[in-house]
């Protein structure tokens, strides 16, 4: 792999601790701040709302000035955010609080676009393995941000968490300084604003290699969050296990999600980007089996072993296909509209899944995600019955 894939992989693992570090701590901190306990988990669904609006913005940025120089900005945002989560911590503010999730989110808009900057670092046959090598850097910074998130942990201490969000500036800013050294923009190619941007959308948007990619992504992204939101409270509230427990579940669930990324671009390239994908869905559908058909601990575990599985495959799959489906000229734009699809769709299914669960129960709640999966599977059989099918390397 080329070093700029690297350089990407170590700054992923920095600058995504934003995501497991808010996660871990925000509702946590949401609870001593906030007015009402209604509102303490707020900041965690900020994170994802700050994403979702910062995603074109980044995006549009990239295609004028380059993708290094967005990216360091991604990570002096992700410094403003421990340094505002900082002051909420010192001024005991709520609303200080949720604005650092928001800036927290503009950030990691941009991290998400890592993975398209190592795609274009490579040839085009590598291209599943250098998004993939990327995702492994979320596999550290899953790690690492709670780890940096307990410095603080607040017991005792007269300003809580206060020391945490200092930590994570710190991380941020060794982000910036690995990307600021490391990265080479000597491959970009910046388009002039007099210059055309390619085909029309709709143009773009007939062709259902793109939808396939999009859903792909974006429904294995949605189901994931959906299900890995809601099992800390059912394994608790519901089903009676400990802390612990549920805890453990989720360690492992993430290594579920970016362990196969070793081999996971290795297989768009071995069996082809439709069969790993299918095989993301019978992994997503034995999770579902297994979780609406027991409440040990043992049934968790395996359902979100398969849960990580599956959005491995569906989310690597997706990422590497997308770039088969427009010009040049055109990815910046069809990049922007995929993420946004992605995590517009997280941030529906995680601010949705408590209320859900509350309503349903658990095992109703992950039948509500078959459906996507259908939909999914009906997309990726239009596309691979279409006579040009073939003509777009459906392997």
């Amino acid at each position: 792999m080329p070093f700029n894939v690297w350089v990407l992989v170590a700054a992923q693992a920095l600058a995504m601790c934003t995501a497991p570090f808010i996660v871990f701590i925000g509702s946590i901190q949401g609870r001593l701040l906030a007015e009402t306990p209604e509102y303490a988990t707020l900041p965690v669904g900020l994170v994802v709302v700050g994403t979702v609006l910062a995603i074109k913005p980044a995006t549009w940025l990239m295609e004028r000035v380059g993708r290094k120089r967005v990216m360091l900005l991604g990570t002096a945002m992700g410094m403003l955010a421990g340094i505002l989560g900082a002051l909420a911590s010192w001024l005991a503010l709520f609303p200080l609080l949720c604005l650092a999730a928001v800036v927290g989110g503009t950030g990691l808009a941009v991290v998400h676009q890592y993975r398209f900057a190592a795609m274009e670092s490579v040839p085009d046959n590598m291209a599943g393995s250098a998004a993939a090598r990327v995702l492994l850097g979320g596999l550290i910074a899953a790690w690492l941000g709670p780890e940096v998130a307990s410095i603080g942990n607040g017991e005792g201490a007269e300003h809580p968490f206060l020391l945490s969000w200092v930590a994570l500036a710190g991380v941020q800013f060794a982000a910036l300084v690995i990307l600021g050294l490391g990265y080479r923009a000597k491959n970009e190619l910046v388009r002039a604003t007099h210059t055309s941007g390619g085909r029309p959308m709709k143009d773009i948007l007939a062709n259902p290699l793109i939808w396939v990619a999009i859903s792909g992504a974006a429904i294995g992204y949605a189901v994931m969050s959906f299900i890995m939101t809601a099992t800390p409270l059912s394994m608790t509230e519901m089903a009676g296990h400990d802390l612990d427990d549920a805890k453990r579940v989720i360690q492992l669930h993430i290594m579920a999600m970016y362990l196969p990324s070793l081999i996971s671009g290795w297989l768009t390239r071995v069996v082809g980007i439709p069969l790993m994908m299918g095989a993301g869905l019978l992994a997503y559908l034995g999770c579902i089996v297994l979780a609406a058909t027991g409440i040990s601990f043992h049934h968790y575990l395996s359902a979100l072993l398969l849960l990580g599985i599956g959005w491995n495959f569906l989310f690597v799959g997706g990422t590497t296909l997308l770039p088969r489906g427009y010009t040049e000229a055109e990815r910046f734009r069809v990049q922007g509209l995929n993420d946004v699809f992605v995590f517009g769709s997280q941030a529906t299914a995680a601010l949705s899944a408590g209320v859900i669960l509350s309503w349903l129960g658990w095992s109703a709640l992950v039948m509500v995600a078959v459906p996507f999966l259908v939909v999914h599977g009906l997309l990726m059989l239009f596309w691979l019955t279409r006579g040009n099918a073939r003509s777009n390397e459906a392997n």
